[in-house]
């Protein structure tokens, strides 16, 4: 039964948030088309969070660098939905990493993806089902009621997540990481997550970086050739930065084809 309701709840949700911004911003072009596209051009930042993210990082590896784990728990909390009680500062340094290359998939690749394909509903409809899925599709007492919910979010995130590991391949080289190393640990990594999705972006990562990224009793990911310290973090923004760069390029030309 929870399954059925978390199907309901997840279809309605995103089909409602399409339908009513689809209809308002029509309604608002009829009125003002200038208007109506400054609003979407709100509506469409809203549903990206990438400087967020870059800012976090960077502040969780000042933190971990100078006053140590407890002092940078909370800034990891924003990045990372794991338990950190007790982890250790390679674990904390990891986690922020992985974060940092799987919200580039979730936080920006994805909605600009579906911004192409379907315009500004398409990206708002894309972040209520990743919402979703981070409110409820997880293990424990409503396991199955956000099932329905964790298995659409793997379903739109199926393209977002792979194109997102070339892009990290393509960024790392114009950052100065090692592209060929990402390359192959991005292929030879990426299932050893539970997320189908997930794996991808972090795996290219790891090997960008020539570190491993670990969650423990779940996956290693790349080879130990560096421990993640703060210095893995600062590393991987530019990366991050390069990736969500092309990513725009990449949306451009995928408009202008579009508007052909």
């Amino acid at each position: 039964m929870q399954v059925a309701y978390g199907a309901v709840l997840v279809g309605a949700g995103a089909a409602l948030v399409f339908v009513f911004s689809a209809l308002g911003l029509q309604a608002l072009t009829s009125i003002s088309s200038a208007a109506a596209l400054i609003l979407g051009a709100a509506l469409l930042k809203v549903s990206f969070s990438v400087r967020m993210l870059e800012r976090e990082a960077a502040r969780a590896a000042d933190l971990l660098e100078h006053q140590g784990v407890g002092a940078a728990h909370g800034t990891l909390t924003a990045l990372v939905s794991r338990d950190l009680d007790g982890i250790s500062p390679r674990l904390a340094a990891s986690a922020a990493v992985e974060s940092l290359a799987e919200n580039l998939s979730d936080s920006f690749v994805a909605p600009l993806f579906y911004y192409v394909l379907l315009g500004v509903p398409g990206a708002l409809a894309y972040r209520a089902i990743n919402t979703l899925d981070a409110m409820i599709g997880y293990h424990g007492q409503f396991e199955y009621l956000g099932r329905a919910t964790a298995k659409l979010d793997d379903v739109v995130n199926f393209a977002p997540a792979r194109l997102t590991a070339v892009l990290l391949v393509v960024a790392s080289g114009l950052a100065g990481a090692n592209p060929r190393r990402a390359l192959e640990i991005g292929r030879r990594d990426h299932a050893q997550t539970e997320s189908p999705n997930a794996g991808w972006p972090m795996a290219a990562m790891a090997g960008a970086l020539r570190t491993e990224l670990e969650k423990l009793g779940h996956y290693h990911l790349g080879a130990p050739a560096d421990d993640p310290d703060p210095s893995t973090i600062r590393r991987a923004i530019p990366i991050v930065r390069w990736g969500a760069a092309l990513a725009c390029l990449l949306a451009a030309g995928g408009l202008i084809v579009r508007s052909w």
